[in-house]
Order: structure tokens, then sequence, then C-alpha cells
């Protein structure tokens, strides 16, 4: 299951979007820092409007969404590297996700106390990428002192020496070690670091109500860092998903369309995650449920067939595929068939994104 961890400074609306996504979680949120002190961890169905079309098509039982794991940390303050408030508990707890969530400040509320007493993304933004930066550099001097009598005597230490000067020189630049470039043979060297500042991440620029649809100039700011790094930005509103939370859910389309917006922020956050770890969902469906299966892009039909069971991947023969538009144009299965569009796919076939699948395999 994919893991976002949802990071920031204390007091930029972490928890309480957590509580918001996740909707039932008990995570504390309160005005005050290090209320959030052991990570806590929900479990959200990732939306999909396809599958419920795919349901009435099939008549399914059940709809069976593909999941992602949110987790909610500490809130990292300067000096965390070195231990200042819960720093060390803060990067171990970051080591073990997938992607990264930085919730930065971008609106002003003088009831919401700020830990360096102003709003200012770009700063908070440097402030927890130098903690990170000087984590992994403490990390890397560490493994440079272990691996330079190696690189002496075999090839994989000198191959794992240079990954480490480059990733070295580049964070004393202030760069992030996803800026780094490394060869194949150097990424693999160092990936039991897992290295804070090699996380892709996301900025979520946490807004008010009124600059939901347009942003301000706050995120504009929020863009520019970004952009420098390659990374992505969602515009969020832990304060409009709280409310969203209350509203039934026939009236929440209502409400974003008076605010300006199509969809929400647990829908934002997953594509542009989806998006930054490569992603793709196929879909299978019948009488007795209709599923969603996330897989990662450029994966082969017998890989995805893995996914669903090892037994699929290892006696594989054959998917039938169709295109989930395709199948819904037409109506059904049968339909599709008869149009020549469900197509029969071998071990070279590369899933796309929305196909729908039935695999056929050897027990």
């Amino acid at each position: 299951m994919l893991r976002a961890g949802i990071v920031g400074l204390p007091n930029v609306g972490k928890s309480t979007l957590f509580n918001a996504l996740v909707a039932n979680a008990k995570a504390q949120a309160a005005n005050f820092p290090f209320c959030t002190i052991e990570p806590n961890v929900g479990v959200v169905a990732v939306p999909d409007e396809r599958l419920t079309m795919l349901a009435k098509l099939s008549k399914s039982e059940q709809i069976v969404p593909t999941r992602i794991e949110f987790v909610d940390i500490a809130g990292l303050v300067k000096g965390a590297s070195k231990g200042e408030g819960l720093g060390n508990q803060f990067l171990s707890h970051i080591r073990q996700v997938d992607a990264i969530v930085q919730v930065v400040r971008c609106f002003d509320d003088e009831n919401i106390i700020h830990v360096a007493g102003s709003v200012d993304p770009v700063r908070d933004i440097e402030i927890i990428n130098i903690e990170l930066g000087l984590a992994d550099l403490a990390q890397i001097e560490r493994r440079m002192d272990r691996t330079r009598k190696l690189a002496r005597s075999s090839k994989e230490g000198q191959v794992e020496m240079a990954a480490l000067e480059k990733l070295a020189a580049a964070l004393n630049e202030g760069k992030q070690a996803r800026q780094v470039s490394l060869t194949e043979e150097e990424t693999e060297a160092v990936q039991q670091l897992e290295l804070l500042t090699s996380k892709p991440i996301i900025y979520g620029a946490n807004v008010s109500e009124d600059d939901l649809a347009t942003g301000n100039e706050w995120v504009e700011k929020v863009r520019e860092v970004a952009s420098a790094e390659n990374a992505k930005v969602v515009i969020i509103s832990a304060q409009v998903e709280s409310e969203l939370v209350d509203l039934p859910e026939e009236e929440r389309g209502d409400f974003l369309a008076s605010l300006g917006v199509e969809e929400g922020g647990l829908k934002s956050l997953i594509e542009a995650t989806y998006q930054l770890l490569g992603l793709r969902t196929f879909l299978t469906t019948g009488p007795k449920e209709t599923r969603a299966w996330t897989i990662r892009e450029g994966m082969l039909a017998p890989q995805a067939a893995g996914v669903i069971h090892t037994d699929f991947e290892r006696g594989f023969i054959r998917a039938e595929t169709v295109a989930y538009q395709d199948l819904v144009t037409t109506g059904s299965m049968n339909a599709a068939k008869e149009k020549g569009l469900i197509r029969s796919e071998g071990k070279e076939y590369v899933v796309q994104e929305g196909d729908v699948m039935l695999f056929r395999f050897n027990v």
C-alpha cells in the first residue's frame, strides 16, 4: 500500500487536514506545537468514479477501491536534525513513507499561532528542507567513513563512494538528494540509506476558503520553489476539508462548486501523488466484485497479474483487455467483444491507465 507522510512546521494545519482526509481518524488537532507526537495513520479509499460505472454494468456485489495510507507526522522545528523538538522521532517516521506531502501555511489567522511568528511559506519550506538535508548529510558522512576502506578493494565500494560524494556535494550546496543525477548502479548502491531528501515531494499549499479556487501570493511563491525542485504543488484548504466531512455526500459537490472548485483536497492530493510516483490503475470487474489495482508505470501484463496473485504471474497465458471508455460506451463485455474492442494481449503488453482486464493463467 502506498504511504504518504503529511509533514510541516507546527500549526500549519497538518492534523486538521489529516482528520478531514481520513474522516474517522482520531488525530488530535490543537493550537500548540507538538500536539502530534506519535504518527497517526489512516487508510483511505482512492476516489474513482469508474468503479461505480463498471459495477453497474457487471451488476457487481461489491466495489473494492485501491487504498492509500496517510501518516500524520509530528511538526518539525529548526534544529530537528540535531534532536531539537521531536526531531529524531520525526525524521525516523519520514524514512518509512513513499512520498512526502509538505503542508505549507498560506493563510493568515491571528487566532492560530505560527511557530516562527509570521506567515512566510518560503522560509517554512527552507527550514524543513534544510533540516532534512542536514540529517541526510550526517548519515552520508557516516556511511562514507565506512565505505572508504571498501572502495580500495572492490568495485561495489567504488560505485557507492562515487554516489555518496555526489550526494554530499549537492547537499552541501543546499540541494536535495532527488535533484542529484546518479547512474543506475549508484542509485542501487545508496538505496538502502532511504535518504529523506530523495523522497518525492508534494507541497500542499494550505489556504483559506476564499483562496481555494484562485490561490494567493503565498501560493505563487510556493510554486516558484517547487518549480526549481521539479516538485508538485496542490492547493488545499484544511478548513474546507473539515467542513466537507460534516456534509452528506450528495451536498459536497454543490458546496465545492460554490467555492469555484470541482474536487476536494483528497482527490487532488492522490492524483498528484500517483503522477509523482509514476503509478497507474487497472480495473477488474465481474458479478462478484469490481476492483481497482495500483501498478507502476510501464508494468507488463504478467507483472500486473502478479499484483492480484503471484500464481497469476507464474502461470500467465494472456490478458483479455478493453479500455474503460470503450467498455462503458458499448455497455457490456459482449457488446465490446462484438465490436472487436476486447484485445488478447501477451506477455509483452504494457498495461495502460484504465485498462479493464481479465487474466488467463495455468494453475
